[in-house]
Parts: structure tokens; C-alpha cells; sequence
């Protein structure tokens, strides 16, 4: 399994590592199971956050006693330096550890800077000089932010959405974190389940200098992910079909599924039925259509386009004309229009 270093971090980690927000979603007893085993299996880098809920606690459980023998990300979605020092007290307790090796700021408006009048940069500056984390990383979803925080050199770490999706923007942006000597970690790489050739992901992955961080759930799903480890992927010609196949299908504005566009004024569920068409093509399921769903794709008839959605959504999507577009194509599927 090739190895990637994390530029001047110099945490070495195979480049197969592994998200922890979908096991917030499984009791504590099958996610302490599954972390062990991706473990067993050769993870050894671990991305979690204050925001995922028992996410850390997991963690915690399944790693206590061998703290020296991974790597540990967290992150803060603090604007204040007061919620910063409660968030991070919070997740050295939950995860049982007196340092983390990465903390970043998650999800950020804005690159925070020493002077800013924020007190955000000065905190983290604070929290590594006292030993409570190692390194100062930073995740974002908006490529100009994005590109904002690498030209600043104040962080060791971008996290940014990365899949073989990516425009030439993006694969521009992971080049700049490389020149910086900046180590970049991919999220999203199956941009968000409308990707479900493992194969394909991996090996596209392996082209560049980043480190995926796969949300795992389910066995099923890390044993895709560990078989890398016993037999690396090559970029085939087939697999380079596959990857655009699928950019053909899927470039242009998609729904990632991240959530932060709710809550819906009107209780659309947004990050399932803004992308219900690729779902339900891509990810086939008889649940897509049962009438627990078709009601929940009917609300969207109730939108009053109050714009919140539009202000949250960090990929600047047109949300309520994705939602109508979905919901056109869900009709013509039920009446037997169109066939999936």
C-alpha cells in the first residue's frame, strides 16, 4: 500500500485511512468492532469531530490503551476561543487521549488569522504550544476559501472534497497544497455514496498526493477498503472508462449529501431528495420508492424558497431548482415514464 506523509506534519500514514461520521449511526458495540478491525487491517489514521455526535467516544473506546499507535484528527466548529477550548476539553475527554495530532477548524467561512479580531488562530496557536494538539489543519467546502488558506501558509493540513469528480480547479488546488508542503486529506471521495466503484475511487486516489478518508459504517464497507492493502489498484484502461463514464453523468451541479443545508423551514429532507435521481440510479433500492420516501419527495411541492438553504449550502448550489428537477424526474419514474 503506497504511503503518503502529510507535508510538514510528517505523519506517514498508508493512503487508505479512515472517516469516522457514519459510525455515529451504529451502536458503540459494532463501531468499537469495526475500528478494530480497520486497524487489524492497517488503518491507522482516524478523522473524526466534535460534530459527530458519539463519533469521538467510539474512538475512545476502541483505541484506548494504544494511543501511540495512530494517528487521531478532530475538528471544532467553535467561532469563539471560548466554544474552541470547550469543544477541544470535550474531545480529549471523549476520546480518551491528552493530545490530538491534528485539530482543525471545520467547515470554516473564513481563514482565520493571527490579528483577524477573531481570537480563532491564536487559540489553536495556543492549544499546540501547550502540547494539547500536534499540528493545526483546517477543513473547508468552498474552493475560493479553500485556495485562500493555502496562500496563507498558516496550516499544516487542508481537508477539501476530493473525488475523481474533481474540476481542474480542484486538482489545481491539491498541487498547491503539495508545492506548500501542505498535507492535504480528501473527503468525500465517494461524493457522497454517487460514487460505488471502490476500484475506481482507490485508484484515482493513488495518482495524487492526498490521503482519503473513506466513511466507513458497515464491514461490508471496510473490507472493500482493506483488500487494498493485501493488492494496490492500478489505473487501468478500464477503470479509467469507468471514471468517465461516470464524469459524463455526474459533472455539473450535484447534491454531495453533507446536510448543512438543514433544517428545511418545511421539513424536506434536502441532502436525500436534491440527488434523488442519482440515487436511485446509482444506488438501487425498492426503498427509494416505497411511500415513506415518495412522501418525503412530495413536501417539496410545499418549498416557499425562503432561501436559507441557498446561504448554508457550502457548495453554492441552486437548491430549490434541484429539488423540482428531482421531483419531476421521481413522478415520471412512479408513473412508469422512465425506467431506472
Amino acid at each position: 500500500m503506497k504511503k503518503i506523509t502529510l507535508g510538514k506534519t510528517g505523519i506517514t500514514t498508508p493512503q487508505n485511512a479512515f472517516g469516522a461520521l457514519p459510525i455515529q449511526r451504529v451502536d458503540m458495540q459494532t463501531a468499537v468492532r469495526i475500528l478494530r478491525k480497520s486497524y487489524e487491517g492497517g488503518m491507522i489514521f482516524y478523522d473524526t469531530a466534535r460534530a459527530y455526535s458519539d463519533s469521538e467516544e467510539k474512538l475512545g473506546e476502541a483505541f484506548c490503551g494504544m494511543r501511540d499507535k495512530i494517528y487521531i484528527a478532530s475538528k471544532t466548529m467553535a467561532t469563539t476561543p471560548e466554544k474552541f477550548w470547550e469543544d477541544l476539553n470535550t474531545t480529549l475527554h471523549n476520546l480518551r487521549t491528552d493530545y490530538l495530532d491534528i485539530y482543525q477548524f471545520h467547515c470554516v467561512k473564513q481563514c482565520y488569522a493571527p490579528g483577524d479580531g477573531t481570537g480563532m488562530y491564536e487559540a489553536m496557536s495556543e492549544a499546540k504550544k501547550q502540547g494539547k494538539i500536534r499540528h493545526i489543519g483546517i477543513t473547508a467546502h468552498k474552493i475560493g476559501i479553500a485556495e485562500e488558506i493555502v496562500v496563507s501558509g498558516l496550516y499544516e493540513t487542508l481537508q477539501f472534497p476530493f473525488s475523481y469528480l474533481a474540476s481542474d480547479r480542484e486538482l489545481a488546488l491539491v498541487k498547491a497544497c503539495e508545492e506548500a508542503d501542505m498535507g492535504f486529506i480528501a473527503m468525500k471521495g465517494l461524493s457522497g455514496g454517487l460514487l460505488t466503484n471502490s476500484l475506481a475511487c482507490m485508484a484515482f486516489m493513488s495518482e495524487h498526493n492526498v490521503l482519503p478518508i473513506w466513511g466507513i459504517q458497515r464491514e461490508q464497507e471496510l473490507d472493500e477498503w482493506l483488500a487494498f492493502f493485501e493488492e494496490e489498484p492500478d489505473m487501468t484502461p478500464a477503470i479509467r472508462e469507468v471514471i468517465a463514464q461516470d464524469r459524463a453523468e455526474l459533472l455539473g451541479e450535484f447534491c454531495r449529501g453533507c446536510g448543512y443545508c438543514a433544517p428545511c423551514a418545511v421539513g424536506i429532507v434536502i441532502n436525500q431528495c436534491a440527488r434523488m435521481s442519482q440515487m436511485i440510479r446509482r444506488a438501487p433500492s425498492a426503498n427509494w420508492l416505497s411511500s415513506q420516501w415518495q412522501a418525503e419527495m412530495m413536501k417539496i411541492e410545499n418549498c416557499v424558497n425562503c432561501g436559507a438553504c441557498l446561504k448554508r449550502c457550502p457548495y453554492e448550489l441552486h437548491i430549490p431548482e434541484l429539488l423540482k428537477k428531482n421531483l419531476t424526474d421521481y413522478k415520471r419514474i412512479l408513473a412508469g415514464d422512465v425506467t431506472v
